[in-house]
């Protein structure tokens, strides 16, 4: 008969962080492109049902000016700097559109333009939010001892120097790391090691700032400034890692200085060339503005944004949001993976996978997970909350337990049926194992052992195989969790190569020494430990689920529902856009070649080479537009 018991007890949590997540709105990029493209929008349907030029004129003046004067701006500074780039010659190109009449093709590659800037803008501030946010991690205060340890005294955790001895109490987040000196207790430190249970603490033991205290009391001496904890030190690794991340930029952004110089240099040629000799002013004009039309990089810019863009729209559909064109475009140039396990390749949470009755114990494995579920019962750690809900997906009843206690860093005690019962560490009863055993003793006397592992997702072994298929090598495992766990996990996934233990700068170290090697690394991670990797990786991308703000914000593409198999299917795409952009690129560049080449040994009448021109443009984005279908994911997903 199963009885109704009080609900455990609630452990204190430290005060959330204060939320800083930058507004869109709040970025002058996003609401000048939000103008423009309202305003382009509004003239859009206006301009193509052939209403008065007085009622969408005005908008397009709109669309132009809000849009356009930011790039004509950072064109103007190049040039001061004696360089020439694409922002300028889109503006030129936009503008020279309009005085030819085609002001709705200028507008639309103003808007583009804007967009574009926009997203790259809250790109950089959601990152710079999050790096700041971890510094909440860390509490701002912390009890310090007197050398006696008689007298305690509230300072600022940045006032506390090495030597130090703090008092963390129960529910309390760590202000420095040290190590223990007095005092038993478990802490959780996924943050810093990614390890899904706490660990047990007892003197000696080193502890993290950041990291949540259990319920046992820890005298603590500081063994690092708080300037170089290990917590300060991820909020480095990923801002240099953002900063010194070599750009990878559209093609066209990649060869814009060359182009527009040539572009410009060009249409002077063809305006004074025919001048010098004795042309009118009217009839070099107009040739050279024809020039400048059909030579101007739109069809190139739009080669390159629709098959990105489409396989965006695609990949979100199917569980994966990719942040920009340029992060779509990274993710085709992997050729290494590396990966987390806690979180990642695994659930993160912990769940009974054996239950052993000791010879003698007179006990089944239901009694012996229904007794060990009734002393843990009231009980808020991580293991107790597996125990308990093991033995009801087994539709266990649970007997009432009284006289409950825990023991910091060893276990619980209760009294269930008459028995004391005693759930914890299990000593010289523990195998060689990957999971987490505990022993189970009934009035003093050993009756069993429960084995409590962290589950792996069911898709991992399918997810590392498709990922190997995609890079040509199998890869790496990065985690912080301990080497027996990391084995287990590499074993049942294939992973060969694996490297246990990592604090945060040991992953970084991993990717830039796989990086040195020429490799382009997609690293796959969840927690606030990963993002230094995510950030110093060719490619990053974070579990969505339970991923921390930093990962989400630092990763360029998120899995949302957590299905490791669309990883190497997003990978597929975007080697699949790639392959469109090139394909548009030809396309772009030979209808370019043909009209230029027209215009300079011909006669290239202005509206053939208009329609020319916007006929090679409309015809490399609906090629663009392929990888919307359904039929590219699954390709993609299935590798045919």
């Amino acid at each position: 008969m199963s009885t109704t018991l009080a609900p455990p007890p609630v452990r204190p949590s430290a005060p959330s962080a204060p939320g800083r997540r930058t507004r869109v709105l709040a970025l002058p990029e996003a609401r000048w492109a939000l103008a423009s493209t309202l305003a382009f929008l509004l003239a859009l349907p206006l301009d193509l049902t052939g209403a008065p030029a007085w009622l969408y004129g005005p908008l397009y003046v709109i669309a132009y000016a809000a849009g356009g004067w930011e790039p004509a701006l950072e064109g103007l500074r190049a040039l001061r700097e004696k360089t020439l780039d694409v922002d300028l010659l889109m503006i030129v190109a936009a503008l020279g559109a309009a005085a030819i009449g085609q002001v709705l093709d200028g507008a639309l590659l103003i808007v583009i333009f804007a967009t574009s800037g926009a997203l790259e803008a809250l790109a950089t501030a959601r990152t710079a939010d999050s790096v700041r946010g971890l510094l909440d991690l860390a509490p701002t205060t912390a009890t310090r001892l007197s050398a006696d340890g008689t007298v305690e005294e509230t300072v600022p955790t940045d006032q506390l120097a090495v030597g130090d001895v703090v008092l963390v109490r129960p529910g309390e987040r760590i202000g420095a790391d040290g190590r223990v000196l007095e005092g038993e207790s478990d802490a959780d430190q996924a943050t810093i090691t990614g390890e899904p249970l706490p660990v047990p603490k007892v003197p000696g033991d080193e502890v993290f700032a950041g990291t949540l205290n259990g319920t046992g009391a820890l005298r603590v001496r500081v063994e690092r400034d708080p300037a170089d904890s290990v917590i300060a030190r991820i909020v480095t690794l990923v801002e240099e890692a953002s900063e010194t991340k070599a750009p990878t930029q559209l093609f066209i952004e990649k060869v814009e200085q060359r182009y527009a110089v040539g572009v410009v240099a060009a249409t002077l040629a063809v305006f004074a060339v025919p001048l010098a000799f004795g042309s009118d002013l009217t009839s070099a004009l107009l040739r050279a503005m024809t020039f400048m039309i059909v030579a101007s990089p739109c069809a190139v810019v739009l080669a390159t944004m629709p098959p990105l863009l489409s396989a965006i729209a695609n990949a979100g559909r199917h569980g994966v949001l990719v942040k920009s064109a340029v992060a779509m475009e990274r993710l085709g140039e992997i050729d290494a993976a590396a990966i987390d396990k806690t979180g990642t390749l695994t659930e993160g949470t912990p769940e009974v996978t054996e239950v052993r009755p000791l010879p003698g114990s007179g006990l089944d494995e239901d009694a012996l997970l229904a007794l060990a579920a009734a002393a843990e019962h009231p009980s808020e750690h991580p293991l107790g909350r597996a125990v308990v809900t093991a033995a009801r997906a087994r539709g266990l009843s649970l007997a009432p337990a009284e006289d409950f206690a825990a023991v910091p860093g060893q276990g619980v005690s209760a009294t269930v049926e008459g028995c004391k019962v005693t759930v914890g560490r299990a000593g010289e009863y523990a195998d060689e194992t990957s999971g987490t055993m505990i022993l189970v003793e009934r009035d003093g006397t050993p009756v069993g052992t429960l084995t409590l592992t962290d589950r792996l997702r069911d898709d991992a072994p399918a997810a590392i195989a498709a990922l190997t298929a995609v890079t040509g090598t199998s890869p790496v495992l990065l985690t912080g969790d301990n080497p027996a766990a990391a084995a287990q996990v590499a074993a049942d996934t294939g992973i060969t190569d694996v490297r246990a233990g990592l604090l945060p700068e040991g992953k970084v170290d991993a990717v830039r020494t796989l990086q040195s090697e020429g490799r382009k690394v997609l690293f796959v991670g969840d927690g606030v430990n990963d993002a230094p990797a995510l950030a110093a990786a060719h490619s990053g991308v974070a579990m969505g689920r339970a991923g921390s703000d930093l990962a989400l914000e630092t990763a360029d593409a998120v899995v949302v529902r957590d299905e490791l198999t669309a990883i190497p299917a997003v990978v597929r795409l975007s080697r699949a856009a790639r392959r469109l952009v090139a394909q548009n690129l030809v396309i772009a560049g030979a209808c370019i070649a043909v009209l230029v080449v027209w215009d300079l040994a011909g006669n290239l009448p202005l509206p053939l080479g208009v329609a020319g021109h916007e006929g090679s443009t409309v015809l490399v984005g609906l090629n663009g537009l392929r990888l919307l279908r359904e039929s590219a994911w699954r390709k993609a997903a299935t590798g045919a």
